[in-house]
């Protein structure tokens, strides 16, 4: 076992040469002048917000962005200057922290302007418009253009940001939804800078910057593709930046018939030399991947055999020689050259990549290497 991994049972490792990689494919992809946000909320996909944003700093990241404001001054507190958007609704009373500490917040409905004015310097806090084009959930309707002009032009606020999120970006075969939503979008954005303001627009996600090089506009917001899984089909771009492991604690020989874990979901139908591992449903592997699912022990696939317990699963080592108490186990990554994606995960267990890694329990050591 290496250094870095002694006393532990489980561990996250955060590939630094992927990130490297990643971010500077994105850079290529979008134009000089187009600044880049990266995404690091829900603890940085689950792969630490504060390690994740300080790497991302180093890089030259234009902006970061979080979904509360906790997140935000979770990253400000930690040292980081980047400047920082949060995408999320903020409690009012949580207003006037924004301001101390330099942070932009989204303003998403006209109830949540009216409220937000009535805060003390709300005309220095600087607020991006969040609107929605077509998504349906955040977001001011092109119905309520007007109300907001008039309002902002009377408070003389300083409107930082203008942006709205594309539904099916990801997806090049939903081109007419999104061309829409980018339509509308413009009708918004033309408005603004007719009534004098000149927010920074943004609407493309990492679906977008790559599809849709007409919606780059100031800045994108890049998550998924920083961390090189990828929201739709193969990707081709980036690398993944996590893998995720666990070791052999212990290993044992069944006879044919016997039963593994609870419920007896699965029965031996052989002699069969099984290993447990120190990891389960609240460490973040779902149990829906009971008798369901693959790990990777020295280059090779082991099944999961019977249900994922809360903190243990069991594996079929049968056929794979010299396992020994200590051995490292992949649960995401790569192991010779065998690879278990997140991807891979997710469609097992029938959900998506996100949840799967926004999933994986925060108290687990995430060592950046």
């Amino acid at each position: 076992m290496k250094a870095e991994h002694k006393g532990l049972r489980t561990w996250i490792e955060i590939d630094t040469k992927a990130v490297r990689a990643n971010y500077r494919t994105f850079r290529k992809i979008i134009p000089k002048k187009v600044s880049m946000l990266g995404v690091v909320k829900s603890n940085a996909y689950g792969h630490s917000i504060v390690e994740y944003s300080r790497e991302l700093e180093k890089l030259g990241i234009d902006m970061l962005a979080v979904d509360s404001l906790v997140e935000a001054l979770v990253i400000r507190n930690s040292g980081i200057k980047t400047p920082v958007l949060v995408l999320g609704y903020t409690l009012p009373e949580m207003f006037t922290k924004a301001l101390r500490k330099n942070i932009h917040l989204t303003i998403s409905s006209i109830d949540g302007l009216k409220t937000f004015l009535k805060t003390p310097l709300a005309n220095i806090i600087p607020i991006h418009l969040k609107v929605d084009t077509g998504m349906h959930r955040q977001g001011f309707l092109l119905s309520e253009l007007k109300k907001v002009l008039k309002i902002i032009a009377a408070e003389k606020i300083n409107v930082a940001g203008l942006y709205t999120h594309f539904a099916s970006a990801k997806d090049p075969n939903e081109r007419v939804f999104t061309k829409g939503q980018i339509a509308e979008f413009e009708t918004w954005r033309s408005a603004l800078c007719l009534a004098g303001f000149t927010p920074m627009a943004h609407a493309s996600a990492t679906g977008g910057s790559l599809y849709f090089n007409e919606a780059h506009y100031d800045m994108v917001r890049i998550g998924a593709g920083l961390y090189g899984f990828w929201p739709y089909g193969k990707n081709f771009f980036t690398k993944p930046v996590l893998s995720w492991k666990t070791i052999v604690s212990e290993i044992k020989g069944i006879p044919d018939g016997a039963c593994v874990g609870y419920d007896f979901t699965y029965k031996a139908k052989k002699a069969t030399r099984i290993a447990v591992c120190p990891i389960g449903y609240w460490h973040g592997y779902p149990r829906v991947l009971s008798n369901n699912s693959e790990v990777l022990v020295r280059g090779k696939r082991a099944k999961v055999l019977g249900r994922v317990s809360m903190d243990m699963i069991v594996i079929d080592i049968t056929n794979i020689p010299h396992v020994k108490i200590g051995d490292e186990v992949v649960l995401i990554g790569q192991s010779g050259k065998e690879e278990i994606s997140a991807n891979e995960i997710a469609e097992r267990a029938d959900t998506s990549a996100y949840e799967i890694l926004t999933c994986l329990n925060p108290l687990m050591k995430r060592i950046y290497k």
